[in-house]
């Protein structure tokens, strides 16, 4: 069987287990979530930093999946459905749990902030390759609301429109806080490297 055949296979099945969930098939619905729960629990993960966190808000959404499913019209692909769905299920948690998002008015920069020289300039601060590790760390210890737009623009890549959908913010706040995010996140690498040229 070639891999187009298996491909559409694999589709036409998925689309017969959103029919049969829909009609309230628990096989069904499993298979599903056997099918999209690694995606989902990785997304979890990236946007929190938190293991706990992040198998708690899957299994969230999950539960949302199993309450909305009979809405989905696929008018989009499943896995994006889901994936909008499961966003909205952590970004909802962050809000409840009342972590901090940067305000508006925190994401003005002062002058000490300011980047030294022209964005989009090579950046031999970063140049060469980073450690998955240590970039993984400094996005975890981006604070909640930075990581959040961070996550959703340079790793799923969502636009900032969308993004002010999601997250209930205006395009200009989403931009605002990404550029942050980038400082902090550079900010973050360059201590972490600090670190690590000194010990012996």
């Amino acid at each position: 069987m070639t891999d187009a055949r298996k491909s559409q296979a694999q589709k036409i099945s998925e689309v017969e287990l959103i029919e049969r969930a829909k009609q309230g098939d628990a096989e069904a619905f499993e298979a599903l979530y056997h099918l999209h729960k690694r995606r989902v629990y990785s997304l979890c993960l990236r946007m929190t930093a938190n293991t706990a966190a992040a198998e708690d808000l899957t299994q969230e959404a999950f539960l949302q999946l199993f309450r909305k499913i009979g809405t989905f019209r696929g008018e989009s692909a499943f896995s994006t459905w889901l994936h909008r769905m499961a966003v909205n299920v952590v970004l909802m948690q962050l809000r409840k749990k009342g972590l901090p998002v940067v305000p508006l008015e925190d994401t003005i920069e002062t002058e000490e902030e300011a980047p030294r020289k022209e964005l989009g300039a090579p950046d031999p601060s970063l140049a060469g390759s980073i450690d998955r590790l240590q970039l993984q760390r400094a996005v975890e210890d981006l604070p909640p609301g930075y990581r959040s737009i961070f996550v959703l623009h340079d790793v799923e890549g969502y636009e900032h429109n969308e993004i002010a959908e999601i997250v209930g913010c205006s395009v200009g706040n989403s931009k605002s806080q990404l550029h942050k995010a980038r400082l902090k996140l550079r900010e973050l690498l360059k201590t972490s490297r600090a670190e690590k040229a000194r010990k012996p």
